[in-house]
């Protein structure tokens, strides 16, 4: 699913009896239900193994432009609408975000300090576009450094965000780039990484991808807090003009919220002083929570053993993807944040079409997903800078992953071996044509 990552979709049933993958084997019988994951290290994301499925009503059904219908999951207020554009009034996010009982042990989800507020930023168009341009909003993640093997300017979009891979992108639009920790060391190493900020003044660098996620930057809150400071550090010292991005949890959960409290604290801790942001982004998966389980597992550093237990069909829940960004807008305005912008640099549908998500699914979240992130707009949550929107730009994953076989498909723009543009990228880049 993610840069760098080897994983294996299993994609087997098997009812009352169990099946072997090469490799070695996880064997699970539940309720007849085998969830079998074959894995060349611990640290692997799982899918479970689950019949073919037919598609389940989405929580709304699409309407035309200029149309707009209450938004599901979030209790309704008066003036709160699903528009395309027009903004979309909230109803108050609570003050504080916490784990359901049980979930989160009681050291884990303890509430970082009230920090002080940081410098505000403002909000910076890419190349030849303007900050309200719309394609400065729309973006798509590289997974290997092969930005050049597709035509990505046809998918209209304002930015892409790839590894430190080389990889041209369209002329006018913008290259973010992800500075990778694991285990809390940061690479490339401190003389290469500032060449190329050096190289790239003004630049995005996004420190991390998912560092609570095991088999990603699979970092502990303490050891996130040294990479992030360090790659802060090295960034702002080499170019003071580069826009450095925190956080990236893959789902702003209130397990992950627990995890990046720890992070603020340790922060504070250890340098004295609240984390510097110049941007906050996290990843909006809909994925269970859960120890050796399929999905993200816990966070390295916490001790529960389970958070949110959603299901494969949660995958494409539009209520849960838009009340995960409410609540992080919440969490990022109770920790002194809210002058910061929000970008969700990841998100998709992750699950193959077999689990019942062929395109035509995929297609109706992508697009419910962009009405609710061009409209979302809150008084008291939003970023003023930004007319009070609660996200001022987005990814999505991916223009093509090719780490075949262990890859994501579902969600791919592009097809890696024909090259040409899948029906899931023509609806991406017709929607933003017509908006």
């Amino acid at each position: 699913m993610k840069r760098g990552t080897s994983n294996v979709l299993a994609l087997i049933l098997g009812v009352a009896g169990c099946l072997v993958l090469g490799r070695g084997a996880l064997q699970l019988a539940l309720d007849g239900v085998a969830l079998i994951a074959a894995t060349a290290t611990p640290a692997e994301r799982l899918v479970p193994t689950l019949p073919s499925i037919p598609p389940t009503p989405l929580p709304w059904t699409p309407r035309p432009a200029g149309t707009s219908t209450p938004i599901s999951g979030v209790s309704p207020t008066p003036g709160m609408t699903r528009a395309p554009v027009m903004p979309v009034i909230l109803s108050p996010a609570p003050t504080a975000v916490s784990a359901a009982s049980g979930s989160v042990g009681a050291a884990d989800a303890s509430v970082a300090p009230a920090l002080p507020p940081v410098a505000p930023v403002g909000l910076v168009a890419s190349p030849e576009l303007e900050p309200r341009d719309i394609r400065w909003r729309f973006g798509a993640a590289d997974r290997l450094g092969e930005l050049n093997s597709y035509d990505t300017e046809a998918l209209n979009a304002g930015w892409f965000l790839a590894g430190m891979e080389d990889g041209d992108v369209p002329p006018g639009t913008e290259l973010a780039r992800i500075v990778e920790v694991q285990g809390g060391n940061v690479s490339p190493g401190d003389e290469v990484l500032s060449a190329l900020v050096v190289a790239r003044p003004g630049a995005l660098w996004e420190i991390g991808n998912e560092p609570d996620v095991i088999w990603q930057s699979n970092s502990t809150p303490e050891q996130y807090a040294r990479a992030y400071h360090h790659a802060y550090t090295l960034i702002k010292g080499a170019d003071p003009t580069a826009r450095v991005v925190a956080g990236t949890v893959s789902q702003p959960t209130p397990l992950r919220l627990a995890y990046l409290d720890l992070v603020l604290e340790t922060y504070q801790d250890i340098y004295g002083e609240a984390m510097p942001v110049d941007v906050w982004a996290v990843h909006n998966s809909i994925l269970r929570e859960e120890r050796n389980s399929w999905g993200v597992d816990i966070p390295p550093g916490i001790s529960a053993d389970t958070g949110r237990l959603y299901e494969v069909q949660d995958n494409d829940r539009l209520d849960i993807f838009q009340q995960q960004l409410i609540d992080f807008r919440a969490w990022m305005r109770d920790r002194g944040y809210r002058d910061r912008p929000l970008y969700l640099t990841e998100f998709s549908v992750l699950m193959p079409a077999d689990y019942g998500f062929p395109p035509e699914r995929v297609i109706a979240f992508m697009t419910g997903a962009f009405d609710f992130l061009l409209g979302a707009v809150d008084d008291e949550l939003g970023y003023p800078a930004d007319d009070n929107r609660l996200v001022q730009r987005w990814i999505w994953y991916s223009v093509a992953d090719t780490d075949a076989p262990d890859h994501y498909p579902t969600g791919n723009l592009f097809d890696p071996e024909t090259k040409e543009m899948t029906a899931v990228g023509r609806a991406f880049a017709d929607y933003v044509a017509d908006h």
